[in-house]
């Protein structure tokens, strides 16, 4: 179902999603600080110096809830994201007060988007190539599973520093409703939806910017991932060589990183779920001496990305994908200047929290 949206009623949303998150997260801030949702520092991946309250995700998650009810079109689709939502949430807020296992972090992940797919019938069933249609058949499902919980941890690998997963998830969902809009001119459920994120996000930032006085945590990070591929999904099902392109110049930067810390890893001879500071933000992080630097460099060229997905979903397709190169190159020699496949020498961690 399709409603018309206007400049007006895009301005509410983002602004009704934004004061609800504003207002909720001293609340949620209050109840980590009770129930003992504390992100502690350590040695390994964390950043900062002094315990900092988690859990923040719920506060987004809340406003969402909030918004949706408020502005988003009545639709048995729903039901199903809702409750693997849930699901993700729960997994995260456990995590949050008392961490999992990675398995069983992955266990939650799967069984979210199995609602999502099993119950929710979102999934890519076939895929058009250069004009040839391919139907995944049984394995429809299982490409879908893969694709959710690999964002979800993207998303999550994300979250390294003040404000960056945050800033990343609201220039995503800015950029797919941007894309949804012009397309058709009119508010489906994925363009909605993406408002009242970025907005959500964009109120979460205010506390969570350097210097955070609250992470979103797992319950924030996971949910965000869930609903980036959600999102993804819904908005670009009709799934063609576009279709595919478009979310994953998007969510380049992040998807980039993943692999990378997987080849690192495995380069290492390290489990895929160790943690450690090599990630691309850490790099850069040693090189800025600041965090705040840091997270809007990240922001500077997760957008740029963002605005030739644009200009590739809705203007000229070779002159974009000429601008992608350009800057796949810049940011190839951004990876080369920093240690981020190898051991990095010890001595240089300089953090800021």
């Amino acid at each position: 179902m399709n409603i018309y949206i206007n400049g007006y009623n895009i301005l509410l949303i983002v602004l009704v999603s934004f004061i609800s998150t504003v207002i909720l997260v001293p609340i949620i801030r209050d109840i980590a600080i009770r129930i003992g949702a504390i992100d502690k520092p350590d040695n390994k991946r964390k950043v900062h110096h002094i315990p900092i309250p988690s859990m923040g995700g719920l506060a987004i998650f809340l406003s969402f809830l909030f918004c949706y009810m408020l502005f988003a079109p009545s639709t048995t689709q729903m039901l199903p994201i809702l409750i693997g939502g849930f699901v993700i949430i729960l997994t995260g807020m456990v995590d949050d007060i008392s961490p999992l296992t990675p398995i069983q972090k992955l266990v939650g992940e799967i069984v979210s988007a199995l609602v999502v797919t099993l119950y929710g019938g979102v999934s890519i069933d076939t895929i058009q190539l250069f004009g040839t249609m391919i139907n995944f058949g049984i394995w429809a499902y299982p490409i879908t599973i893969f694709f959710i919980v690999a964002i979800m941890n993207a998303i999550d690998l994300a979250d390294g520093l003040d404000g960056l997963a945050a800033g990343t998830t609201t220039i995503y969902f800015i950029t797919i409703a941007i894309i949804g809009y012009i397309a058709s001119n009119l508010g489906g459920l994925d363009v909605i939806m993406c408002l009242i994120l970025a907005g959500s996000c964009l109120g979460f930032l205010i506390y969570n910017f350097a210097p955070a006085t609250i992470f979103m945590g797992d319950t924030g990070s996971l949910f965000l991932g869930y609903m980036i591929s959600v999102v993804g999904l819904l908005g670009f099902k009709t799934a063609t060589l576009t279709s595919l392109i478009v979310p994953i110049l998007v969510l380049f930067v992040p998807i980039l990183d993943t692999l990378l810390a997987i080849g690192r890893r495995t380069i290492k001879g390290k489990s895929f779920a160790s943690a450690d500071r090599d990630h691309l933000h850490h790099q850069l992080l040693k090189k800025t001496k600041s965090t705040g630097k840091t997270v809007l460099i990240m922001y500077v060229i997760n957008l740029l990305f963002s605005l030739v997905s644009i200009f590739y979903a809705l203007g000229d397709k070779k002159i974009s994908l000429i601008l992608y190169f350009i800057l796949l190159v810049i940011f190839i020699i951004i990876i080369l200047t920093t240690d981020i496949l190898f051991e990095h020498k010890k001595g240089s961690d300089t953090n800021e929290n």
